[in-house]
């Protein structure tokens, strides 16, 4: 009888093993294979294609970004980042625009439109920004999990994060890490 009764614990313990095995196999394979998330606002393929001697530095960044890195993540635009890209006439806006259209792009939604103004309502972004705050709001809005920009002023800036969040958090919106080339790096092994 004693014996029976450590049969099930036994057989129990052999299962709960295995099956930590299978979901630690499963969940291994999964890390793999999903990957983060990109947003990219206009800055980083206009300055994929610049040639100024005064941002030299920042093309060399962005160049390398998509050398080394950009194949670790799926990279998403949106139709603002085309908008603004047509705008204006710049010497590589055909360039600009082949490389966006090689991107994934988010579908625009409403509920952005009223994203955006709760960001300009609660002084997150100036009213004649709007683009940083669609921007922001594309990537909240679709849970991206890096929106990567230049914009150091109204986006990529650390006096500005907790600003973010808190609103963010007040939508129940997803709060994405912005940041510049520099920044969304692979540690080398």
């Amino acid at each position: 009888m004693e014996a029976d009764q450590r049969e099930p614990r036994a057989f129990s313990h052999c299962m709960k093993n295995a099956m930590f095995m299978f979901v630690s196999l499963v969940t291994d394979r999964y890390i793999k294979v999903v990957k983060k998330k990109v947003y990219l606002d206009t800055t980083i393929p206009s300055y994929f294609y610049d040639d100024r001697q005064e941002t030299a530095f920042l093309i060399s960044a962005t160049k390398s970004w998509f050398r080394n890195e950009a194949k670790q993540y799926d990279v998403f635009i949106s139709d603002e980042t085309l908008v603004e890209a047509q705008e204006g006439d710049h010497p590589y806006k055909r360039k600009i625009l082949d490389f966006l259209s090689r991107c994934n792009t988010l579908p625009f939604d409403a509920i952005l439109e009223d994203i955006v103004e709760e960001y300009i309502q609660n002084h997150l972004m100036p009213q004649k920004f709007g683009g940083d705050a669609l921007h922001l709001a594309y990537a909240s809005y679709y849970k991206i999990d890096f929106l990567l920009t230049w914009n150091c002023n109204h986006l990529a800036n650390a006096n500005k994060r907790e600003h973010i969040r808190v609103i963010n958090s007040r939508m129940g919106l997803f709060v994405p890490e912005i940041t510049t080339p520099l920044e969304l790096v692979n540690e080398e092994k």
